[in-house]
């Protein structure tokens, strides 16, 4: 959870947004069921979707989901850069 920025620690925590778009999706399947074919389903699961894809937010920090995706390490939400003294390496604050 730490080694994330720290922008993105509220949608790391929080697992609603996942949860609300399932309860739809079961929802309209569980009221179908056995009433329609396998592509029919399929498709109007991707539709439910796309459609709860609408209300979502745009994730805080976005733009440093490059840095987490290229490995940058994070400490307490801040960026943190290996210092390489002689032989020695340590991680300072950035």
């Amino acid at each position: 959870f730490y080694d994330f920025p720290a922008a993105h620690w509220q949608h790391i925590r929080t697992s609603n947004p996942i949860e609300s778009t399932f309860a739809t999706v079961r929802l309209r399947t569980a009221k179908t069921r056995g009433c329609v074919a396998r592509h029919t389903i399929l498709s109007m699961v991707y539709k439910l979707g796309q459609s709860a894809q609408k209300k979502w937010r745009r994730l805080r920090g976005f733009k440093l989901l490059a840095e987490v995706i290229r490995g940058v390490r994070f400490k307490d939400g801040e960026r943190v850069e290996p210092v390489k003294e002689g032989e020695l390496t340590r991680v300072v604050n950035i």
